[in-house]
Order: structure tokens, then sequence, then C-alpha cells
């Protein structure tokens, strides 16, 4: 990982590439889209106008939704490789910790000083996204490093049968050595009574004439060798083929599992897939469960089935319970619609298109632009409106086939983005000021964009704190005063 390369700055505005561990306290490196943090970072700079960008930190806490650090408003300025030769900052931080959602520090620029926060640190290992470079401070290298700091050593993934092996090695081991010590103990005791007044016991030995391995006037030596001796002709008293044994085994073992058709997920049309051989001795033996939400063990998915506007219910789906207990008593699940709205949905099911993710919407008086028809066309309008621009999802456009997926905090806005943009309110641009839709005009069957515009007054931004559907207005904060505005599109 240190072998990494990254854009530093030389001189004069130049930029080379360098290994993270090159990197030293104080340099200035250029981080381009995509790219990891090689070391903690100070945000100067951004590709957007007031120094924001998008971090994923998966790497960091498991979390796969992006945040948004913005650096200072000073720094802000500095968005061109040349205008970074005449930046000249004293900062001062905290000593190195392993916290990794505090930092405290200021920098001196211009001869003013300026309170830094975690939302200008830049943590290594995390990934940028969403932004095309960033100008950064080296704050921290190497083992100095917030995730370096506060992480663990692995725990060993050794099962109980290969530990419970190595017991069983080492006290083979230890008997081995106590029989190889106890005769050559007493090997020499008998060696040195060999010759004693001329006379031999174990003439067949010569010991009046001997080597070393047989000479009574070295008994010591005799017996150290005769230790050797026993070790190697004991050895088979060591099962080593015991290991190659158990090897074989767990890789037929692992040839079972990926071809048992029992294991095969047909939602997903993926086989099991063995990728270790390691522990197939542990598989289904769970002793203990922690989990810190429930996220952690369900799939945590949301779909958007049904909603209520202007006090009518709309959508035909249901949900997976619905879906199991209609299965259980052996006929469909109970719907809330009249029969003409069941037989709209029964004929809409024959030619199901494809099924997409957080989507199980299905109602025709609101697919294809039917909206218009109903006696609250315009708070109809109005709501999906408000999917589609009330939330803090960030959108990402394919290049090559155009279609929009979405970074959410959490599957529900993501359900919400997805329903809005499948009844034809697209989200799928977010400035630092406004957000951009394509809307679906009813009347020429087109895509109108739309675009929403956040107000900024006494130099104070205008925050969305929460939304009333009934009435379709948004209650605004300006510091201490409560404020009702209505959507304002362009």
């Amino acid at each position: 990982m240190n072998n990494r390369r990254v854009k530093v700055h030389k001189v004069g505005g130049i930029f080379e590439y360098t290994a993270w561990k090159n990197l030293r306290v104080g340099n200035i490196v250029k981080v381009e889209k995509d790219e990891f943090f090689p070391a903690d970072l100070l945000l100067l700079s951004s590709s957007y106008e007031d120094a924001v960008c998008y971090v994923e930190t998966m790497n960091l806490d498991g979390e796969t939704n992006l945040k948004l650090k913005q650096g200072l408003e000073v720094t802000s300025s500095l968005q061109e490789d040349l205008n970074i030769q005449k930046f000249k900052a004293t900062v001062k931080c905290e000593d190195p910790n392993a916290n990794l959602y505090s930092f405290v520090g200021s920098m001196e620029f211009e001869g003013k000083n300026y309170a830094l926060s975690p939302q200008q640190l830049l943590l290594r290992d995390s990934k940028l996204r969403n932004t095309d470079y960033i100008f950064g401070a080296v704050i921290f290298t190497g083992h100095d490093t917030k995730v370096i700091q506060n992480s663990t050593d692995p725990p060993s993934k050794r099962s109980r049968i290969e530990k419970k092996m190595d017991k069983v090695i080492y006290f083979l081991f230890c008997i081995l050595f106590l029989m190889a010590f106890v005769g050559s103990f007493f090997f020499g005791i008998a060696t040195k009574d060999d010759f004693q007044n001329g006379l031999m016991k174990r003439w067949y030995l010569r010991p009046d004439d001997s080597t070393v391995f047989f000479d009574p006037k070295r008994p010591a030596a005799a017996a150290l060798f005769h230790c050797l001796t026993a070790l190697m002709l004991y050895g088979f008293f060591i099962p080593i083929s015991l290991y190659v044994s158990i090897e074989m085994v767990k890789v037929l073992q692992s040839v079972f599992i990926n071809q048992d058709i029992h294991m095969y997920y047909k939602e997903a049309d993926k086989p099991a897939r063995a990728r270790t051989s390691n522990l197939n001795e542990e598989l289904g033996q769970v002793d203990t469960i922690l989990s810190d939400k429930t996220g952690t063990l369900t799939c945590n998915s949301m779909e958007f089935i049904k909603c209520s506007i202007a006090g009518v219910a709309y959508g035909c789906g249901a949900t997976e319970v619905e879906k199991v207990m209609g299965r259980r008593k052996g006929s469909p699940p109970i719907r809330e619609h009249d029969i003409e709205s069941e037989a709209h949905n029964i004929r809409g099911s024959l030619d199901k298109k494809t099924l997409i993710k957080g989507f199980n919407f299905d109602d025709e008086r609101i697919r294809d632009g039917h909206w218009v028809n109903e006696p609250h066309a315009d708070v109809i309008q109005k709501f999906f409106r408000v999917l589609a621009v009330c939330h803090t999802a960030i959108p990402e456009v394919n290049e090559d086939t155009g279609n929009v997926s979405y970074e959410a905090e959490s599957p529900d806005e993501a359900a919400f983005l997805i329903a809005a943009r499948e009844l034809g309110f697209e989200f799928y641009r977010r400035g630092q000021t406004s957000l951009s839709t394509f809307e679906l005009d009813p009347v020429s069957g087109n895509k109108v964009e739309r675009l929403v515009v956040a107000f900024k007054l006494s130099n104070c931004f205008v925050y969305v704190i929460t939304l009333q559907f009934d009435c379709y207005s948004y209650i605004l904060s300006l510091h201490n005063d409560m404020k009702s505005f209505s959507l304002v599109t362009l």
C-alpha cells in the first residue's frame, strides 16, 4: 500500500508522482477522483468553488454512504496548480491519536488564525468520490495517522481442529524429547562403566578402541550424540503427514460446497463459492452473535410500495409479509382496492417489466403520466417533486448508458428517489446552491428540466428542516425565525 503513488507539489506549481512512503508532514498533495487519501490531510480546496468534497469511508467504518467535507473559505480559491506555489500557512493541531471523529487545531494564514475541525480533515484510506480533485496538506503520515493509531492486531483465523492438532503435536514433541533424553542419560551411564580395570562389559562395542560415540572416557559427548540419533530415529513418532491429509480433506470439502445445489441462490443467480478452505469445520457452529443494528443481520432493503396523497391511497404492490401470508393461506393477499384497480394490477402483472431494486409500486392511476387525470393532480405533482428534491443523496450518472444511480445515507432515501425517477421526476444533478431534475410533461410526453434554487439571505443559507405533505409547504429556518415558503422552480 505504501508504494501507491500520489501527486505532490514540488516547486513552481508543478506536481509530480511519488510513493506514499515518501510523504512528509507539510507536503501539498493533489488527490483525484476515486483515489485513496495517502495520509491524514487538511482539505484546502477542491474542484467545487466552495471547497467541498464527498468522501467514502467504507474502509474505516463500513458505511457506504458519502460524507461531505468542506475546507476553509480562505483557502477555497486555491483551485489551480499554479496557485499552490504562493500558499504559505502554519498549522497547529493535536498530537496523533486514535479518535477518528475529533480533530482540534488552528491555521495561521495571512496574519489571521482560523479554527480547524473534523470537517476539514480527510483520513487516510478514505476515498474521494463525486469530486474531480482536491488539494490537501499532509498533517499526519505513517503510524501517526488516525487509522493506524486506531488499528489492532488481526485476530487468529485458525480453526478449533487446527489449534487442537497443534496441541497434540506439541505434546508428542515433548514425549519425543523426553524419550531421547532419558535414553541418552542411561546410555551415558552405561558407556562410562563399559571399560573398568581392563574388563569390557559390552565387548562387541570395543570400548578400549572406540569412537566418540562409545568412548568410556567421554560419556557426556557419547550421550549427546546418542540423543541426536534418537531424535532422528524416533522422528516418525510425529504425524507430520496429518496436516497434509487434513488439507486434502478440506480441499475436497470446498469442491463439494461449490457443487451443492441446495446452496444455490436463485434470485441473484449465484452458486455457493468457497474462497478459502481454512474454516470448513467451523461452518454452522455459531457461538455468539454481536450486532449493533438491525441492518447488520438483515438485507436492510426498502421498497416503495404504496403512498397516500390528498387522502387517496395509491399502489397495488404487496410486501414480503403479505406474500408469505398469502402463500400460507393458499390465496393471494388481501388488497385495499376496488375491483377495477385490482383488474389493472392483474393486467400489469402479465406484462411485468424488469424488476427495479427499491421500486415495487404499480398503479395505473399514477404510472405513465396518468396522474394528471386525478382530482388532485397538482398535489400529486408536488408530492413526487418533493420526493425528488428533499433529500441528501448524491446522483451518479453513467456516461455510457445515461442511467442515474444514487448514493444515499439510508435505503429509505434511495427508495424515494427511485420511485420519483420511475414516475417521471428524475433527480440527476446536485449543485452547491441548486438541485436539477427532469420532470415528465404529461401533455407533450417530453422531459422538462427543473431547477430548484437554495436561498441565501444576509450571508446565511436557508436550510430545509421538515416538510408538510398535506399543504405542500417547506418549513425553513433562518437563524431562530421560522418561516414558511413554497417550493420555487425555474
